[in-house]
């Protein structure tokens, strides 16, 4: 009897043994707060005691595109990546409803930073996580530790010949032809697959169900024209570029600057400009596109990875 339960101890106790040694891969967490009577969704890992990654998603996806990154660093930072309204799980009210502009989502995202308690935080820009981003940055520049910047645009060199229809919706939303042209170039599966694999080494490698996630989202009932208005509002960033160059300057975060330079987006043209207003900053372009993360998720997590050790005590 005495013999049968030590044996049955010893099978528990490696059991778990081995189970301790097996890190848990996936220790996101989904939640839900409520911002301005919104639902606001996020994912959130990792110690909150550790330093705090605010990352801020693009067009035309959500926090998902963070998941595997998130992965990637939980075990040594606390990583926080909110959907805007009319995006991902968070609440869609329609454009009658709520002002779907750059500075009210940026307001939201401040009220969101707040409710969570982020008193410090490095923030991860990307494509429409700039301007929001270097919005919160301004509004409180006590709060933040360091700038992650992937694809993001802060410059009139980073607003190429991808830009030109959209200037000429910005100079008139009401034409039927810029909204044609508009609708054809950004909302279709085949633009949001283009954004996806355009200058990627490896196309195959890229997971398609990320732009037909972002379609099947973008194609309920009113979000079209949540991101018109969106895309429309995308015009009263280059206004506030001067304001956020004197933020650089003022304020010098520590940058990381992580590039895909094949992106026809934001090309590469903008992000040297940087350099001009930030003195401390780490500089890497990469061979993939708009979605770096997508390819070359795993090398960027290691340049994040490194950066922040060196940064952020």
């Amino acid at each position: 009897m005495k013999k049968t339960l030590i044996v049955a101890l010893v099978l528990t106790l490696s059991v778990y043994l081995v189970k301790a040694q097996i890190p848990n891969i996936n220790g996101i967490r989904y939640r839900t707060i409520k911002i301005e009577g919104l639902d606001i969704f996020y994912r959130e890992a990792g110690n909150p005691t550790k330093p705090t990654i605010l990352l801020l998603q693009g067009f035309p996806t959500s926090s998902k595109m963070f998941e595997k990154l998130m992965i990637a660093l939980e075990s040594k930072y606390h990583l926080v990546a909110p959907d805007y309204p009319g995006y991902g799980n968070s609440s869609t009210p329609s454009v009658n409803d709520f002002s779907y502009t750059f500075d009210h989502i940026a307001e939201v995202m401040n009220q969101f930073v707040i409710a969570k308690g982020l008193k410090k935080y490095s923030i991860y820009l990307f494509d429409y996580g700039a301007p929001v981003g270097f919005r919160l940055a301004t509004m409180h520049p006590e709060k933040v530790q360091t700038l992650i910047i992937q694809n993001g645009n802060a410059y009139e060199e980073g607003l190429g010949s991808f830009w030109d229809p959209l200037r000429k919706f910005w100079a008139d939303q009401n034409s039927e032809e810029n909204i044609k042209i508009i609708r054809h170039d950004m909302l279709t599966v085949e633009s949001m697959k283009w954004q996806y694999t355009n200058g990627m080494r490896d196309t195959n490698a890229i997971n398609p169900d990320t732009w037909i996630y972002d379609k099947l989202l973008i194609d309920r009932p009113g979000n079209d024209l949540i991101q018109l208005a969106l895309l429309y509002s995308y015009g009263s960033n280059p206004p506030l570029y001067p304001q956020w160059h004197a933020y650089f300057r003022k304020y010098q975060p520590h940058a990381l600057i992580i590039w895909g330079k094949n992106d026809l987006v934001f090309p590469p043209a903008g992000a040297y400009p940087y350099k001009r207003d930030l003195k401390n900053v780490e500089f890497h372009l990469l061979n993939t596109g708009h979605f770096a993360i997508e390819e070359d998720g795993t090398i960027m997590a290691n340049y994040i990875d490194k950066f922040l050790a060196r940064n952020v005590k």
